[in-house]
């Protein structure tokens, strides 16, 4: 193998390792949820996913799922919850 190639793949491997050197400006996929497909995309770090609760609280477990993944690699902005009640404590605060 040439040597340049093999330096490439060593440098790979060390920059899969470091996640945090990417960052995700713009994201479109399509998530295969429990009872169908939806698709999820990133844009300006604001997040939409074209399922029915994504409409009423502006995040879901597939929005969720994509932050918790791909959270060393997004803008501060875009790993925070998009949802009007954006803690835990806070919702269960509403609920009593």
């Amino acid at each position: 193998m040439h040597s340049d190639l093999i330096g490439k793949i060593e440098k790979a491997r060390r920059y899969a390792q470091e996640p945090e050197r990417i960052t995700i400006n713009e994201l479109k996929a399509t998530f295969h949820g429990g009872n169908s497909d939806h698709t999820i995309s990133l844009n300006d770090n604001h997040w939409t996913c074209d399922c029915s609760f994504f409409r009423m609280w502006h995040t879901c477990a597939h929005v969720m799922a994509f932050q918790k993944i791909f959270d060393p690699m997004l803008a501060p902005e875009a790993r925070e919850a998009t949802s009007p009640i954006t803690s835990t404590e806070e919702m269960a605060g509403s609920m009593s």
